[in-house]
């Protein structure tokens, strides 16, 4: 049985966040309108000001997403995908990036767990070496056009049940596991693996790490802090 290692991916090791990347791609291609943008607008500027979370910003952006998803080829949202990630794929944080070598290396099975879209998700940690990879899926219609209904919906939310899953289908052992995450959202495996790391986490994650005595580790510029 193979050591797992679970990683979440935005934020953690994309140094920004493939769903945005994704969705701005989306609207300058003309495949969303321009007008998408408005919609979410205000929530960016609030969080770039720090006078909001980066939550209501990435909620708002969620719901543009499904207004506008419905109808478009899955074709060209693919290949719209692999375009984001040949352009982005090395804007990765060194720490995780290192890591994820290493572990490699030792033979671990890397699991990619995230909220954005599972199709530009396997392009991007393809390139990583990771093994296996969850993220949300759109429903497609009998055209191959999205419906705007996510699949698997339940699954998704508690990343919990995705790596019970994979633990049973690859076969998978969590002795010597490895899990890195930066929100609270990520606690459900941190909580399960052996070594959970708090990786550039926000307040709500630092302080479980904090009161768990887990390691917490920032990357600032070309430094990384462990604390």
């Amino acid at each position: 049985m193979k050591k797992v290692a679970i990683f979440d991916i935005d934020g953690t090791v994309f140094r920004s966040s493939l769903f945005i990347e994704l969705s701005e791609a989306l609207i300058e291609e003309g495949v969303f309108p321009r007008s998408a943008r408005a919609e979410y607008h205000k929530q960016k500027l609030a969080w770039l000001d720090r006078d909001a979370g980066y939550d209501a910003y990435i909620g708002a952006m969620v719901k543009t997403f499904y207004r506008h998803i419905k109808g478009v080829p899955y074709k060209q949202f693919s290949e719209i995908g692999e375009r984001v990630v040949a352009e982005h794929k090395n804007r990765v944080y060194r720490y995780t990036r290192d890591l994820i070598r290493d572990l490699k290396r030792k033979r671990y099975f890397l699991l990619a767990i995230s909220q954005s879209p599972k199709s530009i998700l396997e392009h991007f940690c393809k390139h990583l070496g990771f093994d296996k990879v969850y993220g949300r899926i759109y429903e497609l219609g009998p055209e191959g056009r999205f419906t705007g209904a996510v699949t698997d919906v339940h699954l998704i939310a508690n990343k919990v049940n995705i790596v019970k899953r994979a633990m049973e289908k690859e076969g998978l052992t969590l002795q010597g596991s490895i899990g890195v995450g930066d929100t609270e959202d990520d606690l459900s495996f941190l909580e399960l693996v052996n070594h959970p790391i708090a990786f550039n986490p926000n307040k709500a994650l630092y302080r479980h790490a904090k009161r768990n005595e887990w390691p917490v580790v920032v990357e600032r510029k070309d430094v990384v802090y462990e604390l």
